[in-house]
């Protein structure tokens, strides 16, 4: 199976021109290889020519066994893909998983869950609680982030002191998961934590040495506070406040739901969270649907009930 492994190179060198993300180039090769390695531990060890759909159907089986089913869905796609590139290099004469399918999900199933209010009020007092000032200021600037802008924990962890441009009051998201940079407004008081929080910062590397750390965020060495001390932050933060663990996912699921709920536009939450589709947005409207709201509260069962005239009228 060797020919497998110059197969997977070239696949990757293909995939490299397509403009992909980097971590979607990355996922579909690391699925290439596990599979390759599978095909390897097969006796009698078949050849390229030899692979068929029911030796891929056991691979997926095998492979996806107690797993969700958008594992299973993304096993699928990667393989389809992957089967396709060999199709082009004339190993098969048709792609076998051509007519495979994944199975089919339903979004809704599983609803993004924001953070209550309640608990985000008692997560940003327990950041203004630490007791060390460069803590303080820091975890108050990355919760004003995760929150004020919905980014990802990863495009949190590779901003750079660059990215922010005050005057504009934007940050530049690298484009690593989606292959596209963009710019995101912040509002004032996002402002107010990340400029109180640039001397403290400041402050921190030259006391530690790493004046020329670029990192936006950085921990108390003076490095850059990476994805799992973000993690770990929240954590942190969660335990003192007394409620229950919380992630950066999440702040991401609660920016959104609370936009939408505030009455801004579908696209703009796209362009705001930096989702490719808009389905990957409108499913968010299923726990936050303004319009919805507004339509339940000119329901006749609140005249019923007695809900007073003056209610009635400022719904």
């Amino acid at each position: 199976m060797r020919r497998w492994d110059g197969l997977v190179d070239r696949y990757a060198a293909m995939l490299g021109t397509r403009g992909l993300a980097k971590e979607t180039i990355e996922a579909r090769v690391r699925e290439a290889t596990r599979f390759g390695t599978w095909l390897k531990k097969r006796r009698p060890r078949p050849s390229l020519e030899e692979i068929e759909a029911d030796l891929i159907v056991r691979y997926v089986s095998g492979r996806t066994s107690f797993h969700a089913r958008s594992t299973v869905s993304g096993v699928v796609s990667c393989l389809r893909s992957v089967g396709q590139f060999v199709v082009s290099e004339g190993i098969w004469r048709v792609n076998p998983l051509r007519w495979m399918r994944g199975p089919k999900i339903d979004h809704r199933q599983h609803l993004p869950r924001r953070i209550k209010r309640e608990d985000m009020k008692a997560l940003w007092g327990a950041a203004e609680g630490r007791r060390q000032e460069h803590a303080r200021y820091q975890s108050v600037c990355a919760l004003a982030i995760l929150y004020g802008t919905g980014l990802r924990r990863g495009e949190l962890e590779r901003l750079d002191v660059g990215d922010w441009d005050g005057e504009a009051g934007t940050l530049k998201i690298d484009g690593r998961k989606t292959g596209h940079e963009r710019q995101v407004p912040v509002g004032d008081g996002v402002r107010r934590c990340i400029e109180a929080y640039l001397p403290r910062r400041h402050n921190r590397l030259e006391l530690t040495g790493h004046i020329e750390e670029p990192a936006l965020l950085v921990n108390g060495f003076g490095e850059r506070l990476m994805g799992p001390m973000v993690g770990a932050l929240l954590v942190r933060l969660a335990k003192s406040a007394g409620v229950a663990h919380v992630t950066a996912h999440q702040f991401r699921h609660s920016c959104a739901s609370d936009l939408l709920e505030a009455g801004v536009t579908i696209p703009d939450v796209q362009k705001i969270l930096g989702h490719a589709a808009i389905q990957s947005t409108t499913r968010y409207t299923a726990i936050a649907d303004p319009a919805r709201a507004l339509a339940v509260s000119k329901h006749p069962v609140n005249r019923f009930l007695g809900l007073p005239e003056e209610e009635r009228k400022a719904s």
